[in-house]
């Protein structure tokens, strides 16, 4: 098999690590050829804590996807999230030297440089510079200013911002892992490509993920991505809720919640019981239904109106921000039942489970479609995605090399018509040499 055509998702969540293998098919779908899961030991709220450990767990998941699609790993594509990404909103402006040019990539890569020079607090750094809309000689809402005459152009930015140790600790374990750092994406991102349709962008819509330790949230309209948080609240609080609320164990109490929690308590009648098997040779204890769907109902309410205030703040009560679309869950915590209904009932917006299965190929196996996997495959379809763009950059400088001058001038507007959607992906690249170099010199 063609190695090029293979991308390979790196998820290192708080509660379980992934490590999917796929390819895109003749029709254009992803088809999954493989998947390694294991437990996460050493990562906490989305942030790795423990180095040994978080690399055996990659390497028993990526073990795990060789065997079961009888590949070898060599690249991956790793998501990041966790407890320290926050993002702001910051506008910036460039004045042009000649007024008489066409606005082309450089002045927009020199506008976004500009935003990079921001003084962050000590230890983050810049990971994401995302244009909102631009505006050229005063006038706004341009989505699209190459091309244009102007001589000044501005841009908000919706700009995210992370610690940089963390993503190094992350890159040291993939490369301890015997692993090459292929790529880095923010993992709310790859959640929101592999579950959200273009409609639903367009419309305006919020992505949740709810993980093991954190929730991701990523707001979207008119195509482009508003706004973004990560909570540091997830389905492990809940468990811990439980374990706490009816002393039992953490396994027990993770069982419970999969198997009997429901976030909506009035559906459970009052004589509704389960019975937990004591611990060595002590008596049976019995829970009532009613009381383990209080616990959750409690902590699933905090943690949705955490989101709801990070929705609020990114304006969707303003008539223009408003989002159409409603909400999209995703995510292991997402499966609990009725919390659709909940999160309808708090925040009053229309509210779907988002499975990863619009853009898989027909014949995937159902536990793939899962919303426990959104993230991974989000990963993947990012890793095909970079493989597509390098490919047709390698293709571009051939044509470039090979043309008559007299084609150049085609070249040259379709790269204009090509350019923007390589340039706003091309920070996490920058991120990713970056850790590269520096893992490289810390050797």
């Amino acid at each position: 098999m063609d190695k090029h055509n293979i991308s390979v998702g790196l998820d290192i969540g708080t509660t379980k690590i992934v490590a999917m293998i796929g390819r895109k098919n003749e029709y254009g779908k992803v088809e999954i050829l493989g998947v390694g899961k294991s437990k996460s030991l050493g990562v906490h709220r989305g942030v790795v804590n423990n180095i040994t450990q978080t690399i055996q767990s990659i390497q028993q998941a990526v073990q795990e996807a060789e065997a079961a699609a009888s590949e070898k790993i060599e690249d991956v594509t790793v998501g990041i999230a966790g407890q320290h990404i926050r993002s702001l909103q910051h506008s910036d402006y460039i004045t042009r030297p000649n007024s008489e040019l066409v606005i082309d990539e450089a002045d927009i890569d020199r506008l976004i440089n500009q935003v990079h020079k921001l003084v962050m607090l000590p230890g983050e750094e810049i990971i994401h510079v995302l244009p909102q809309e631009f505006k050229v000689d005063g006038q706004a809402e341009i989505k699209e200013p190459i091309g244009m005459y102007g001589g000044r152009l501005e841009a908000n930015f919706h700009v995210v911002v992370g610690q940089v140790s963390s993503i190094r600790n992350i890159g040291r374990c993939v490369k301890s892992a015997g692993l090459e750092l292929e790529g880095i994406t923010l993992e709310p991102l790859a959640s929101a490509n592999a579950v959200l349709s273009q409609e639903e962008k367009e419309a305006g819509v919020a992505l949740i993920d709810i993980g093991g330790g954190t929730t991701d949230l990523a707001v979207f309209k008119d195509g482009i991505i508003r706004h973004t948080a990560v909570i540091p609240f997830g389905g492990n609080v809940i468990t811990e809720d439980i374990k706490e609320g009816c002393s039992i164990i953490e396994k027990q109490a993770e069982l419970l919640k999969i198997k009997f929690g429901s976030a909506w308590p009035g559906e459970n009648k009052d004589n509704e019981i389960v019975s937990i098997p004591g611990l060595r040779g002590r008596e049976p204890k019995e829970i009532t239904l009613k009381n383990l769907s209080k616990i959750i109902h409690a902590r699933v309410v905090e943690i949705i109106e955490q989101v709801y205030v990070e929705i609020k703040n990114y304006g969707h009560e303003e008539q223009k921000k408003k989002l159409i679309a409603g909400i999209v869950l995703t995510g292991g915590g997402s499966q609990l039942k009725h919390l659709k209904q909940l999160v309808e009932y708090i925040t009053g917006m229309d509210t779907r489970i988002g499975y990863p299965n619009e853009h898989l190929a027909g014949d995937s196996d159902e536990d793939i479609a899962s919303p426990l996997f959104a993230t991974a495959v989000g990963l993947v379809m990012d890793g095909l995605k970079r493989q597509e763009r390098r490919k047709a950059e390698e293709l571009e400088e051939e044509v470039i090399n090979s043309a008559e001058s007299d084609t150049t001038q085609e070249l040259e507007q379709e790269q204009v018509m090509e350019e923007p959607k390589k340039e706003r992906r091309s920070f996490l690249d920058k991120l990713t040499e970056r850790v590269k170099e520096f893992l490289d010199n810390a050797e």
